[in-house]
């Protein structure tokens, strides 16, 4: 129902992730039948989470090992991997300055040319470990480099911007990306991002896309939505975006998924976001987190080095324990952002749901007291959800 913000302004309210909670069914049954495989661009994945694109995130050993652990990582090809032959000097770098530093050493790094021979040596690293090569651009960058891309073998190709759509008006000097030729000329699958309303994300579906990116804003690292006022809560954009894949599934017969992007930090956020529609989910800071990632215990997100108009910060995350506690576990923190997998399997038994597409159809409701209620001694003491 639309609420009334003044005269001749309506608005449709919208919920977060922190405002929702899932309700137990009539059954329940054993986490280790929880089955949470899921399937992208052909490629058939345990656990559904991606590492993000992000600099302080993935290089090419976190993408191997997470490639190893059941899930999947996504290389960005225009950040520090690809500007320099050795990123680990450029890295310490980042890590070692202050804040009021920061924007402008990034901005300074990143306007280093990307070289082309080097997004053929990450992805060709990645391959010659056994890991599945899944690179990011920018719709700029894709035009730039996707033959590149295609021919070094890469298995999966990221099209991502804060709002990419089939509809983009560009200055008569420029030749905007022609996402459905895109898509189909690609030997690879194309996942196009991000976007937050059914319209949309219908429209990239038919484009070609081989699944969808949702989410503007919410990254821990992301200043979008304070920057530009743009966005929609996550369970919101989820819910309508699952609902264009619903429709577009029922429509060709093609079923592509829907990824949720950006602001998922423990693993109950990982449950609600699938509940609302998701197949699976992208996170960085998590990951960012591990004792093995390029990040030196910070993270920063992809539009933080722009040169005009920096739309993200450098957040300190620390180094919490290895990717494998933090993704499978054992948990080593109290705060749930150890053993995601574990938590989804967990939160699929107590629901009841056997798989993915039934963890879909859980129950939700509006809960924004959900995280505070009775949590007086965790809050007053900093344990467990009152960090």
């Amino acid at each position: 129902m639309d609420i009334q913000i003044g005269r001749g302004k309506t608005a449709r309210r919208a919920y977060g992730i922190d405002e929702i909670a899932l309700v137990p069914g009539l059954r329940t049954l054993d986490p280790v039948l929880a089955d949470t495989h899921w399937t992208i661009g052909g490629i058939d994945r345990e656990i559904p989470i991606i590492a993000s694109a992000m600099d302080g995130v993935i290089d090419v050993d976190m993408a191997v090992h997470l490639s190893q652990l059941g899930a999947l990582g996504v290389l960005n090809l225009e950040g520090i991997q690809t500007r320099y032959a050795d990123p680990n000097p450029i890295l310490d770098r980042i890590a070692s300055v202050g804040n009021d530093e920061f924007v402008a050493l990034m901005q300074e790094l990143y306007a280093e040319p990307i070289k082309v021979e080097l997004i053929t040596q990450r992805i060709q690293e990645i391959k010659q470990q056994g890991g599945i090569a899944a690179v990011s651009a920018t719709p700029i960058g894709a035009t730039k480099y996707g033959e590149t891309v295609a021919k070094a073998g890469a298995d999966l190709f990221f099209i991502q911007a804060t709002v990419v759509s089939t509809a983009h008006l560009s200055p008569e000097s420029v030749t905007p990306l022609d996402l459905a030729n895109f898509c189909l000329e690609m030997p690879i699958p194309v996942i196009l991002g991000n976007c937050v309303t059914y319209e949309v994300a219908l429209n990239l579906m038919k484009a070609g896309a081989a699944a969808v990116l949702v989410g503007i804003g919410p990254g821990a690292a992301c200043t979008s939505r304070g920057v530009l006022g743009v966005g929609i809560p996550q369970a919101t954009a989820i819910a309508d975006c699952a609902a264009a894949r619903d429709d577009y599934h029922r429509d060709t017969g093609n079923y592509v998924p829907i990824i949720a992007d950006g602001g998922l930090i423990t693993g109950g956020d990982i449950c609600k976001c699938i509940a609302c529609g998701a197949d699976g989910v992208m996170i960085g800071s998590p990951f960012a987190r591990a004792k093995e990632a390029p990040g030196r215990g910070y993270h920063w997100g992809m539009a933080t080095p722009s040169p005009i108009l920096p739309r993200g910060t450098r957040i300190k995350v620390g180094a919490t324990g290895t990717l494998e506690q933090i993704l499978r576990g054992p948990a080593q923190l109290d705060d749930g952002t150890h053993n995601l997998l574990g938590a989804l399997k967990t939160s699929m038994g107590t629901l009841g749901a056997k798989d993915i597409k039934e963890m879909q159809q859980v129950e939700v409701v509006i809960a924004p007291s959900l995280l505070t209620e009775g949590k007086v001694y965790q809050k007053a003491q900093q344990l467990g959800m009152g960090k």
